[in-house]
């Protein structure tokens, strides 16, 4: 249930105060803000993709209010990784103020680099490694390598006078890499030793049992796959996923086909990984997607975005025939990416679009075409058991994966008390090993819609909804000024409905009852006569129609 917001104490010296403003109970936008000594240190910064309800919103941001007033207290953005869901808020914080330092590894800080230059802004950035260690104000950080879908994950320690804080940002203990970059369990165990007092762990896979398969396994299987095709090839992934376009660059040389990157950030995102070196492409196997349509079909790969089902991505234009490129009968598409919780029917109305044209759908669902990049409930006993944290707050997840990770912890011996279920704008506070709840921040949802930045509102999006599911009907009615009485109409007109304007007679005599006896009344305010027409037309479509469509009443005076 969610928690009745209460503010905060005044932050008492000593003290450390965490406020996650996104990532809770929700699979994105993760942002976490820690305050010590009147200054602030952001870890992460992404967004949220919208769902269905949701009609019309290109992003959604964390809320910046907690902190938009506190801009000149900021000392750091600590960016764990390169993916959208960690990174992909910090223009809209940046044009708040865009010289706020930015921290993170090279290829992390190449990707968000590329994003601010479109919003033409020039960052301010701090290049770090594993093994690093920075003060930044009055934290201490420590940056730890880990083992995720991206390469150049980190997580931080940050160290202050009130305790030691590990946050893990997203990671995995692959054992087998494919980069060799192992989740550094030698760092985890040294810091356990010194005393972690709040672990902020990454609870996207803490219900699935088990340990996460290795990424190396995939690489045979999308082998297989491309050799068996009789014609084309189109692989679906995230556009940051270097490690899968790595394999599906490899199988394709191996095949003798050649590599087209289709979408802007699978473009963008690619050519940052091969210019630093994380991405080796094997020699004269990209070829620009304009040319690869001269190749035979037999011959060519296409690397695509549009894994989750985004209406504007490359795979679903090509599954509604909006697309240079049409899918059809003997080709193969792939969907390498699972699914982000609430995408399910995005993505499943892309398959069935790509059955219909007569393509082979391959996707998670039918082979191992994928593997999380997020640590199963093994991993995470393991990484308690080497910690032994005093406190934890289990981050980036849905509520059903708070708890199970909250539950993974407790079996390992941490006290229920010192496990905190938070949700966006919980406030922690740290001192002397403990870890207590202080607050609970009324935190909303930032839509960004087209241009606009935090303008839609809840309201709007379901006026949304209602013009989209139930229809939209306008009256229009004049009365005269002095008398009331009704000069011309009501006219009504309606769209989104089955039934012609002509059902519609049967209600006009009664808006003009509604109105005449308003009038008799001495009602002579345009905006109360609307609500009359509102309302009785409201109540006559719900009995007769059983709808409930948006009605618009004008009552023009004359």
């Amino acid at each position: 249930m969610p928690t009745t917001p209460f503010d905060p104490p005044a932050l008492s010296a000593g003290t450390l105060r965490v406020t996650p403003l996104g990532g809770l109970g929700e699979v994105g936008r993760n942002m976490t803000v820690f305050e010590f000594d009147g200054k602030l240190l952001v870890v992460d910064c992404g967004v949220l993709f919208p769902e269905e309800h949701q009609p019309g919103v290109d992003l959604i941001l964390p809320d910046f209010e907690p902190i938009r007033q506190r801009l000149d207290d900021i000392v750091g953005v600590v960016l764990t990784h390169g993916h959208e869901d960690h990174i992909g808020a910090v223009p809209y914080l940046l044009r708040l103020k865009s010289d706020i330092p930015l921290i993170g590894s090279s290829l992390t800080l190449a990707l968000v680099e590329a994003k601010l230059k479109e919003h033409r802004i020039k960052p301010y950035s701090l290049t770090v490694a594993e093994g690093r260690r920075e003060k930044v104000g009055p934290f201490d950080l420590e940056f730890v390598a880990v083992n995720h879908s991206i390469p150049d994950a980190l997580a931080v320690a940050i160290r202050t006078p009130a305790g030691t804080v590990l946050a893990t940002g997203d990671f995995k203990m692959d054992q087998l890499p494919l980069d060799g970059r192992l989740t550094d369990l030698r760092a985890f165990a040294r810091l356990g030793e010194e005393g972690v007092d709040l672990f902020l762990v990454d609870s996207t896979n803490a219900d699935v049992p088990g340990f996460t398969p290795l990424e190396r396994s995939i690489g045979p299987v999308l082998d297989q796959v491309i050799a068996r095709a009789p014609r084309r090839v189109i692989v679906a992934s995230f556009s940051s996923h270097v490690h899968r376009v790595q394999q599906v660059l490899d199988a394709a040389a191996a095949h003798g086909r050649r590599v087209a990157l289709l979408g802007r950030s699978m473009l963008r995102n690619m050519t940052i990984a091969s210019d630093l070196g994380y991405l080796t492409v094997p020699e004269g196997v990209l070829i620009d997607y304009k040319k690869a349509r001269d190749l035979p079909d037999d011959k060519i790969v296409y690397m695509s975005t549009g894994s989750q089902g985004e209406p504007m991505a490359v795979l679903s234009r090509m599954a509604n025939l909006d697309h240079e490129i049409e899918p059809g009968p003997g080709d193969t598409v792939i969907l390498a990416s699972s699914l982000i919780p609430g995408n399910e029917n995005a993505v499943y109305r892309v398959i069935d679009g790509l059955t219909k044209l007569g393509a082979n759908v391959v996707h998670k669902g039918n082979a191992q075409v994928h593997v999380s990049g997020h640590a199963a409930a093994g991993e995470l006993l393991y990484c308690y058991n080497i910690l032994k944290p005093r406190n934890v707050l289990p981050v980036h997840g849905e509520y059903r994966h708070l708890m199970a990770n909250a539950r993974l912890a407790q079996d390992t011996g941490i006290a229920p008390k010192r496990t905190i279920i938070g949700e966006n704008g919980t406030v922690v506070d740290l001192r002397d090993g403990v870890a207590e709840v202080v607050g609970q921040l009324d935190l909303g949802f930032v839509y960004v819609d087209g241009s606009t930045v935090g303008e839609i509102t809840e309201a709007d999006l379901k006026d949304r909804r209602i013009l989209g599911e139930e229809g939209f009907i306008s009256v229009i009615v004049v009365v005269d000024a002095a008398t009331g009485k009704i000069i011309s109409g009501p006219e009504i007109h309606a769209r989104g409905f089955a039934e012609d304007d002509k059902v519609f007679e049967g209600v006009k005599p009664k808006i003009a009852a509604a109105l005449t006896e308003a009038a008799q009344s001495g009602v002579r305010d345009t905006h109360a006569l609307s609500q009359v027409v509102r309302r009785t037309i409201g109540r006559w479509v719900n009995q007769s129609l059983r709808r409930r469509p948006m009605i618009v009443p004008l009552v023009i005076e004359a």
